[in-house]
Protein backbone atom coordinates (compact mmCIF):
# COMPACT_ATOMS: atom_id res chain seq x y z
CA UNK A 1 0.00 0.00 0.00
CA UNK A 2 1.21 3.41 -1.17
CA UNK A 3 1.39 6.74 0.65
CA UNK A 4 2.25 10.33 -0.76
CA UNK A 5 4.22 12.65 1.37
CA UNK A 6 0.48 14.58 1.36
CA UNK A 7 -1.27 11.89 2.64
CA UNK A 8 1.00 11.05 6.09
CA UNK A 9 0.61 15.21 6.33
CA UNK A 10 -2.63 15.27 6.38
CA UNK A 11 -2.35 12.26 9.12
CA UNK A 12 0.40 13.89 11.44
CA UNK A 13 -1.40 17.09 10.56
CA UNK A 14 2.37 18.48 9.79
CA UNK A 15 3.79 20.80 6.89
CA UNK A 16 5.47 18.99 3.70
CA UNK A 17 8.93 20.97 2.97
CA UNK A 18 9.81 19.43 -0.49
CA UNK A 19 7.80 17.42 -3.02
CA UNK A 20 3.98 16.58 -1.81
CA UNK A 21 3.45 13.61 -4.25
CA UNK A 22 6.81 11.56 -3.34
CA UNK A 23 5.38 8.01 -2.50
CA UNK A 24 6.41 5.54 0.45
CA UNK A 25 5.42 2.19 0.13
CA UNK A 26 7.35 1.29 3.64
CA UNK A 27 9.30 2.64 6.59
CA UNK A 28 12.85 2.26 7.67
CA UNK A 29 15.93 3.80 10.38
CA UNK A 30 17.54 6.86 8.83
CA UNK A 31 20.55 5.50 8.27
CA UNK A 32 18.98 2.77 6.08
CA UNK A 33 16.65 4.39 4.04
CA UNK A 34 15.76 3.76 0.49
CA UNK A 35 13.25 4.79 -2.44
CA UNK A 36 10.07 4.39 -1.69
CA UNK A 37 10.76 4.38 2.38
CA UNK A 38 9.20 6.64 5.31
CA UNK A 39 11.87 7.16 8.19
CA UNK A 40 12.00 9.70 10.79
CA UNK A 41 14.70 12.16 12.40
CA UNK A 42 14.16 12.92 16.14
CA UNK A 43 17.80 12.88 18.00
CA UNK A 44 19.87 15.15 16.59
CA UNK A 45 23.02 12.67 17.23
CA UNK A 46 21.74 11.06 13.98
CA UNK A 47 21.44 14.07 11.74
CA UNK A 48 23.90 13.40 9.39
CA UNK A 49 22.39 10.91 7.72
CA UNK A 50 19.64 13.66 7.15
CA UNK A 51 22.01 14.87 3.83
CA UNK A 52 22.60 11.45 2.72
CA UNK A 53 19.43 8.75 3.75
CA UNK A 54 18.08 7.67 0.52
CA UNK A 55 14.47 7.40 1.88
CA UNK A 56 11.64 9.27 0.07
CA UNK A 57 10.67 11.31 2.90
CA UNK A 58 11.60 11.93 6.33
CA UNK A 59 9.62 13.20 9.53
CA UNK A 60 11.15 16.09 11.35
CA UNK A 61 10.71 18.39 14.37
CA UNK A 62 9.64 21.99 13.10
CA UNK A 63 12.69 23.62 14.95
CA UNK A 64 14.86 21.00 12.09
CA UNK A 65 16.62 23.37 9.32
CA UNK A 66 18.70 21.49 7.69
CA UNK A 67 22.08 23.22 6.90
CA UNK A 68 22.08 22.33 3.61
CA UNK A 69 20.48 20.67 0.50
CA UNK A 70 18.57 17.44 0.98
CA UNK A 71 17.08 15.20 -1.80
CA UNK A 72 14.67 13.51 1.02
CA UNK A 73 10.98 15.03 1.26
CA UNK A 74 10.66 16.60 5.10
CA UNK A 75 7.04 16.58 7.06
CA UNK A 76 7.43 18.70 9.45
CA UNK A 77 5.64 18.16 13.07
CA UNK A 78 5.53 19.02 16.54
CA UNK A 79 7.20 15.97 17.93
CA UNK A 80 8.96 14.13 15.26
CA UNK A 81 9.51 11.17 17.86
CA UNK A 82 5.66 10.54 18.85
CA UNK A 83 4.28 11.61 15.16
CA UNK A 84 6.16 8.41 13.70
CA UNK A 85 5.20 6.07 16.99
CA UNK A 86 1.46 6.98 15.84
CA UNK A 87 2.50 6.16 11.97
CA UNK A 88 3.68 2.71 13.16
CA UNK A 89 0.10 2.32 14.53
CA UNK A 90 -1.38 3.61 11.89
CA UNK A 91 0.61 1.64 9.40
CA UNK A 92 -0.13 -1.46 11.99
CA UNK A 93 -3.58 -1.40 12.03
CA UNK A 94 -3.91 -1.31 8.32
CA UNK A 95 -1.53 -3.95 7.71
CA UNK A 96 -3.32 -6.21 10.17
CA UNK A 97 -6.65 -5.43 9.04
CA UNK A 98 -7.73 -8.29 7.91
CA UNK A 99 -11.25 -9.60 7.07
CA UNK A 100 -13.07 -12.73 5.68
CA UNK A 101 -12.62 -16.62 6.62
CA UNK A 102 -10.04 -18.06 4.68
CA UNK A 103 -10.30 -22.27 3.24
CA UNK A 104 -9.88 -25.22 5.44
CA UNK A 105 -11.14 -23.84 8.39
CA UNK A 106 -13.52 -24.93 11.24
CA UNK A 107 -16.50 -23.18 12.94
CA UNK A 108 -19.08 -24.82 15.35
CA UNK A 109 -22.94 -24.53 14.28
CA UNK A 110 -23.01 -23.38 17.46
CA UNK A 111 -20.32 -20.86 17.90
CA UNK A 112 -21.24 -16.86 17.38
CA UNK A 113 -19.01 -14.25 16.13
CA UNK A 114 -19.04 -10.59 15.70
CA UNK A 115 -18.65 -8.13 12.57
CA UNK A 116 -15.12 -8.18 10.83
CA UNK A 117 -14.21 -11.58 12.36
CA UNK A 118 -10.70 -12.64 10.06
CA UNK A 119 -10.00 -16.76 10.58
CA UNK A 120 -6.94 -17.61 9.02
CA UNK A 121 -6.58 -21.31 7.35
CA UNK A 122 -6.50 -24.43 9.13
CA UNK A 123 -7.92 -22.78 12.68
CA UNK A 124 -10.30 -24.40 14.44
CA UNK A 125 -13.52 -22.88 16.26
CA UNK A 126 -14.62 -25.23 19.04
CA UNK A 127 -18.72 -25.41 20.45
CA UNK A 128 -20.31 -22.92 22.13
CA UNK A 129 -17.53 -20.05 20.98
CA UNK A 130 -18.42 -16.42 21.52
CA UNK A 131 -16.41 -13.82 19.55
CA UNK A 132 -16.62 -10.14 19.56
CA UNK A 133 -16.52 -7.88 16.96
CA UNK A 134 -12.96 -6.91 15.04
CA UNK A 135 -11.49 -10.91 15.97
CA UNK A 136 -8.44 -11.22 14.02
CA UNK A 137 -7.46 -15.11 14.72
CA UNK A 138 -4.66 -15.88 12.21
CA UNK A 139 -3.63 -19.56 11.08
CA UNK A 140 -3.51 -23.26 13.00
CA UNK A 141 -5.02 -21.07 16.08
CA UNK A 142 -7.14 -23.56 17.99
CA UNK A 143 -9.95 -22.21 20.19
CA UNK A 144 -11.55 -24.85 22.47
CA UNK A 145 -14.75 -25.19 23.80
CA UNK A 146 -16.88 -22.25 25.62
CA UNK A 147 -14.33 -19.97 25.11
CA UNK A 148 -15.61 -16.58 24.76
CA UNK A 149 -13.48 -13.57 23.25
CA UNK A 150 -13.92 -9.73 23.50
CA UNK A 151 -14.11 -7.28 20.55
CA UNK A 152 -10.62 -6.20 18.94
CA UNK A 153 -8.26 -8.77 19.57
CA UNK A 154 -5.76 -10.61 17.47
CA UNK A 155 -4.49 -14.19 18.12
CA UNK A 156 -1.90 -14.72 15.89
CA UNK A 157 -0.73 -17.94 13.89
CA UNK A 158 -0.01 -21.27 16.34
CA UNK A 159 -2.00 -20.13 19.04
CA UNK A 160 -3.80 -21.98 21.62
CA UNK A 161 -6.90 -21.07 23.59
CA UNK A 162 -8.21 -24.23 26.02
CA UNK A 163 -12.03 -24.24 26.77
CA UNK A 164 -13.86 -22.17 28.99
CA UNK A 165 -11.13 -19.55 28.70
CA UNK A 166 -12.51 -15.73 29.02
CA UNK A 167 -10.42 -13.05 26.73
CA UNK A 168 -11.37 -9.44 26.95
CA UNK A 169 -11.38 -6.49 25.00
CA UNK A 170 -7.94 -4.93 22.99
CA UNK A 171 -5.77 -7.75 23.92
CA UNK A 172 -3.15 -8.93 21.57
CA UNK A 173 -1.93 -12.74 21.57
CA UNK A 174 1.30 -13.75 19.91
CA UNK A 175 2.22 -16.93 18.14
CA UNK A 176 2.50 -19.70 19.92
CA UNK A 177 1.12 -19.27 23.06
CA UNK A 178 -0.96 -21.65 24.92
CA UNK A 179 -3.24 -20.51 27.37
CA UNK A 180 -5.80 -22.89 29.58
CA UNK A 181 -3.31 -26.14 29.63
CA UNK A 182 -3.71 -27.91 32.66
CA UNK A 183 -1.38 -26.34 36.04
CA UNK A 184 0.87 -28.64 37.47
CA UNK A 185 -1.15 -30.91 39.91
CA UNK A 186 0.06 -33.91 40.85
CA UNK A 187 -0.82 -36.38 44.59
CA UNK A 188 2.37 -38.18 45.68
CA UNK A 189 1.35 -41.68 46.65
CA UNK A 190 2.80 -43.78 48.82
CA UNK A 191 4.77 -45.69 46.21
CA UNK A 192 6.41 -43.46 44.80
CA UNK A 193 4.47 -42.53 42.35
CA UNK A 194 1.64 -39.69 40.89
CA UNK A 195 -1.65 -39.15 40.58
CA UNK A 196 -2.60 -36.38 38.54
CA UNK A 197 -5.16 -33.89 40.28
CA UNK A 198 -7.72 -32.70 37.61
CA UNK A 199 -7.60 -29.35 37.03
CA UNK A 200 -11.18 -27.64 36.38
CA UNK A 201 -10.62 -24.32 36.66
CA UNK A 202 -10.25 -21.96 33.77
CA UNK A 203 -8.12 -18.87 32.88
CA UNK A 204 -9.29 -14.97 32.59
CA UNK A 205 -7.52 -12.40 30.84
CA UNK A 206 -9.24 -8.77 30.92
CA UNK A 207 -9.17 -5.92 29.05
CA UNK A 208 -5.60 -4.29 27.24
CA UNK A 209 -3.65 -7.29 27.91
CA UNK A 210 -0.65 -8.10 25.62
CA UNK A 211 0.64 -12.00 25.84
CA UNK A 212 4.27 -12.67 23.88
CA UNK A 213 4.78 -15.54 21.85
CA UNK A 214 5.39 -18.92 23.47
CA UNK A 215 4.24 -17.63 26.64
CA UNK A 216 2.10 -20.52 28.97
CA UNK A 217 -0.62 -19.67 30.93
CA UNK A 218 -1.78 -23.03 33.01
CA UNK A 219 -5.62 -22.91 34.11
CA UNK A 220 -6.64 -22.87 37.96
CA UNK A 221 -7.18 -26.23 39.66
CA UNK A 222 -10.35 -24.96 40.97
CA UNK A 223 -11.62 -21.02 40.65
CA UNK A 224 -9.53 -19.34 37.50
CA UNK A 225 -6.04 -17.89 37.04
CA UNK A 226 -6.49 -14.28 36.39
CA UNK A 227 -4.52 -11.51 34.19
CA UNK A 228 -5.64 -8.28 35.42
CA UNK A 229 -6.35 -5.21 32.61
CA UNK A 230 -3.42 -3.44 31.28
CA UNK A 231 -0.91 -6.55 32.12
CA UNK A 232 1.99 -6.99 29.80
CA UNK A 233 3.93 -10.31 29.43
CA UNK A 234 6.82 -11.02 27.07
CA UNK A 235 7.93 -13.86 25.26
CA UNK A 236 8.67 -17.44 27.01
CA UNK A 237 7.01 -16.84 30.07
CA UNK A 238 5.09 -19.48 31.96
CA UNK A 239 2.24 -18.54 35.06
CA UNK A 240 1.35 -21.16 36.43
CA UNK A 241 -2.57 -22.45 38.00
CA UNK A 242 -4.04 -20.06 40.09
CA UNK A 243 -1.96 -17.30 39.74
CA UNK A 244 -2.96 -13.98 39.81
CA UNK A 245 -0.80 -10.97 38.15
CA UNK A 246 -2.59 -7.34 39.23
CA UNK A 247 -3.36 -4.49 36.86
CA UNK A 248 -1.00 -2.56 34.57
CA UNK A 249 2.17 -5.20 35.65
CA UNK A 250 4.46 -5.92 33.42
CA UNK A 251 6.97 -9.04 33.46
CA UNK A 252 9.68 -10.19 31.19
CA UNK A 253 10.97 -13.02 28.99
CA UNK A 254 12.01 -16.76 30.61
CA UNK A 255 10.37 -15.38 33.81
CA UNK A 256 8.46 -18.40 36.05
CA UNK A 257 5.79 -17.63 38.18
CA UNK A 258 4.54 -20.75 40.77
CA UNK A 259 1.01 -21.96 41.64
CA UNK A 260 -1.49 -20.00 43.64
CA UNK A 261 1.16 -16.50 43.84
CA UNK A 262 -0.64 -13.35 43.94
CA UNK A 263 1.54 -9.96 42.38
CA UNK A 264 0.06 -6.77 42.85
CA UNK A 265 -0.56 -4.01 40.88
CA UNK A 266 2.30 -1.91 38.60
CA UNK A 267 4.68 -3.85 39.49
CA UNK A 268 7.83 -4.70 36.90
CA UNK A 269 9.56 -7.56 37.18
CA UNK A 270 12.89 -8.14 34.96
CA UNK A 271 13.51 -11.57 32.54
CA UNK A 272 14.56 -14.96 34.26
CA UNK A 273 13.04 -14.05 37.40
CA UNK A 274 11.75 -17.22 39.49
CA UNK A 275 8.78 -16.97 41.80
CA UNK A 276 7.53 -19.68 44.11
CA UNK A 277 4.23 -20.55 44.93
CA UNK A 278 1.83 -19.49 47.29
CA UNK A 279 3.38 -16.37 47.78
CA UNK A 280 1.72 -12.83 47.94
CA UNK A 281 3.56 -9.93 46.03
CA UNK A 282 3.07 -6.19 46.87
CA UNK A 283 2.24 -3.65 44.65
CA UNK A 284 4.93 -1.39 42.83
CA UNK A 285 7.47 -3.96 43.42
CA UNK A 286 10.54 -4.11 41.05
CA UNK A 287 12.86 -7.05 40.61
CA UNK A 288 15.49 -7.31 38.67
CA UNK A 289 16.65 -9.71 36.55
CA UNK A 290 17.42 -13.40 37.30
CA UNK A 291 16.09 -12.41 40.75
CA UNK A 292 15.13 -15.41 42.98
CA UNK A 293 11.74 -14.76 45.18
CA UNK A 294 10.89 -17.31 48.00
CA UNK A 295 8.83 -15.11 50.01
CA UNK A 296 6.12 -12.63 50.73
CA UNK A 297 6.81 -9.06 49.30
CA UNK A 298 5.52 -5.60 50.79
CA UNK A 299 4.32 -2.94 48.54
CA UNK A 300 7.12 -0.36 46.98
CA UNK A 301 9.99 -3.05 47.36
CA UNK A 302 12.89 -3.10 45.02
CA UNK A 303 14.91 -6.53 45.09
CA UNK A 304 18.05 -8.09 43.26
CA UNK A 305 19.82 -11.43 44.22
CA UNK A 306 18.75 -15.38 44.49
CA UNK A 307 17.06 -15.73 46.98
CA UNK A 308 16.44 -11.87 47.04
CA UNK A 309 17.03 -9.41 49.15
CA UNK A 310 17.22 -5.29 49.14
CA UNK A 311 18.51 -3.74 46.28
CA UNK A 312 20.17 -1.29 47.91
CA UNK A 313 22.14 -3.97 50.42
CA UNK A 314 22.54 -6.00 47.14
CA UNK A 315 24.59 -3.88 45.32
CA UNK A 316 26.77 -2.62 48.17
CA UNK A 317 27.26 -6.41 49.09
CA UNK A 318 28.43 -7.16 45.20
CA UNK A 319 31.31 -4.73 46.20
CA UNK A 320 32.37 -6.90 48.92
CA UNK A 321 32.06 -10.51 46.66
CA UNK A 322 34.20 -8.59 43.98
CA UNK A 323 36.96 -8.04 46.08
CA UNK A 324 36.43 -12.11 47.67
CA UNK A 325 39.52 -13.06 46.83
CA UNK A 326 41.85 -10.07 47.99
CA UNK A 327 39.29 -9.61 51.27
CA UNK A 328 40.40 -13.49 52.16
CA UNK A 329 43.78 -12.89 51.55
CA UNK A 330 43.90 -10.01 53.69
CA UNK A 331 41.99 -11.84 56.50
CA UNK A 332 44.77 -14.85 56.21
CA UNK A 333 47.73 -12.22 56.17
CA UNK A 334 46.30 -10.35 59.50
CA UNK A 335 45.75 -14.42 61.03
CA UNK A 336 49.97 -14.79 60.14
CA UNK A 337 50.39 -11.46 61.54
CA UNK A 338 48.54 -12.46 65.06
CA UNK A 339 50.06 -16.29 65.30
CA UNK A 340 53.79 -14.73 64.55
CA UNK A 341 53.06 -12.00 67.46
CA UNK A 342 52.08 -14.79 69.75
CA UNK A 343 54.75 -17.10 68.89
CA UNK A 344 57.20 -13.98 69.44
CA UNK A 345 55.55 -13.13 72.93
CA UNK A 346 55.23 -16.34 74.04
CA UNK A 347 59.33 -17.01 73.16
Amino acid sequence: MKFTAEQIAGILEGQVVGNPNAEVSRLSKIEEGTDGSLTFLANPKYNNFIYTTKASVTIVNESFNPESEVSTTLIKVEDAYASFSKLLEFYNQVKLNKNGIEASTHISDSAKYGENLYLGSFSYIGDNVVLGSNVKIYPNSFIGDNVVIGDNVYIFAGSKIYSETVIGNNCTIHSGTIIGADGFGFAPTEEGTYNKVPQIGNVIIEDNVDIGANTTIDRATLGSTIIRKGVKLDNQIQIAHNVEIGENTVIAAQTGVAGSTKIGKNCMIGGQVGIAGHLVIGNNVRVQAQSGIGRNIKDDEVLQGSPTFGYTDFSKSYVHFKNLPKIVAELEDLKKQILNQKNGNNG
